[in-house]
């Protein structure tokens, strides 16, 4: 559709070409890493994202689980990578990135949707190398898997990266457990340095905390969610839209925080 010069910005690009420019980078050649692929929201973003025509990598610890997501990615047409790892490897997480990278090209977009908790959450029944291990998860690991891919997106000055968090990431939640909440709430400040300090390479976080959602992690909870309860939370597909929505907004546009709640969920802060 034509657009008059009033439509153009102060560098002479219209609405469209940026929009443009982003599709060019996101259709066949846009290479997105989902670490925690094997299941529940990291597979749903890595179905849709490969759906939308990205070459998608999948990591995870379990190599049989990301073989189901690759299988139900390539079914559907899309291409994809699977790349077993441990995240608190550091080792093996520069190996997978330079597989990617020798397979296809340096990563696009990242998505670290890896998380771990135990039914152990109060001061009076965790351990300490529970809590290690935790943090070890769900906050060190993903500041190194961002300070893996961080390099390629510089060199390009462009890239996504968009971290699933956690409601209690955004909010305290005095049963989502000390660990947890910790680093949870750590990540939050690990998206806004992100953002204060890449933002000038054209680098874009988005921190994402979800609410209840149906899926297996809900095992971990002191008290597990029956069928009923889970009619009315949340689905693996649901945060998978958002985190798709994310990564196809043009390169001038950045969505800083995602706060995602069932329907009659209270969500004031």
């Amino acid at each position: 559709m034509p657009t008059g010069a009033s439509d153009r910005n102060e560098t002479g690009e219209t609405g469209a070409e940026k929009s443009d420019a982003r599709e060019v980078g996101v259709i066949g050649t846009r290479v997105v890493w989902v670490v925690g692929a094997g299941s529940g929201m990291g597979r749903a973003v890595a179905i849709s994202a490969a759906a939308k025509g990205h070459r998608v990598a999948v990591s995870g610890r379990r190599a049989d689980a990301l073989a189901e997501t690759a299988r139900l990615i390539e079914q559907n047409g899309g291409t994809s990578l699977v790349l077993p790892l441990d995240v608190s490897d550091p080792d093996a997480v520069a190996a997978a990135r330079a597989a990617i990278e020798s397979t296809w090209s340096p990563v696009s977009d990242l998505v670290y949707a890896a998380g771990l908790n135990t039914p152990r959450r109060y001061w009076r029944d965790q351990s300490i190398t529970e809590f290690t291990e935790i943090v070890q998860t769900n906050l060190i690991a993903a500041a190194r898997l961002v300070d893996a891919v961080l390099p390629g997106m510089r060199e390009r000055r462009d890239g996504v990266v968009v971290v699933v968090s956690s409601h209690a990431g955004w909010r305290f939640s005095p049963d989502a457990g000390v660990a947890y909440s910790a680093s949870k709430t750590a990540l939050g400040s690990l998206c806004e340095s992100l953002n204060a300090q890449e933002g000038v390479n054209g680098i874009r976080t988005t921190h994402v905390c979800p609410g209840d959602v149906d899926t297996d992690f809900l095992s971990m909870r002191p008290n597990v969610p029956d069928a009923q309860a889970r009619t009315v939370m949340l689905t693996p597909d649901d945060i998978a839209r958002s985190v798709q929505f994310v990564l196809d907004s043009p390169p001038h546009v950045r969505i800083d925080e995602l706060v995602i709640t069932p329907t009659g969920k209270a969500a004031t802060r």
